[in-house]
């Protein structure tokens, strides 16, 4: 006879094995290929423009990781890399970015709009303001918008002490003309 503790861990098991996309993974699907990018970051030393390349592919379905590399404001190259997915048990949109640039590790938590073209996404964040480059968390918000299949518009905001959102990133990515579809894993 099974134990309580076998019983769930079977119960785990089996539903971890009928993970399926959902629609609200269809949407990230649409991020999957290969993305020419550029934009402006504006800085403490002003705006600058940014050009690079991202990859994005799918993990089943169900998690995206955007690989990006190139030109950071201050003339250094940088890499990220993004993850993306929707957390059924939470009902969110959630992910993470990390960057060459930083340690801190950025995690996201957002929601599609109703007419399911914009995700936002929110999350904590280094105060990177004159005043305190680092020196306290502060909340921001990235909002990914598709214009259509091949380009799509990154916004990156910060809150600021007046409770407004000040944007400071603004990346456009436009989908390279190889037809493409990244490779599924």
């Amino acid at each position: 006879m099974a134990t309580t503790q076998q019983k769930e861990a079977k119960s785990a098991a089996e539903a971890m094995q009928g993970q399926v996309p959902q629609h609200e993974h269809n949407w990230l699907e649409k991020l999957v290929g290969d993305w020419r990018v550029e934009g402006t970051a504006t800085t403490p030393a002003g705006e600058e423009k940014t050009r690079g390349e991202e990859t994005v592919r799918s993990v089943d379905g169900l998690w995206f990781i955007a690989e990006g590399e190139g030109d950071m404001p201050g003339g250094n190259r940088g890499t990220t890399i993004l993850t993306l997915g929707y957390d059924t048990i939470q009902g969110k949109y959630v992910g993470t970015f990390i960057g060459s640039m930083m340690t801190y590790q950025w995690v996201y938590e957002g929601e599609l709009d109703e007419h399911e073209r914009v995700l936002t996404l929110d999350t904590m964040g280094p105060d990177f303001t004159e005043q305190g480059i680092g020196s306290k968390l502060v909340p921001y918000r990235d909002r990914m918008e598709f214009i259509d299949d091949d380009h799509r518009v990154l916004t990156s905001h910060q809150k600021g002490d007046d409770g407004k959102w000040q944007p400071f990133v603004e990346m456009h990515y436009y989908r390279k003309s190889n037809g493409g579809k990244a490779s599924r894993r």
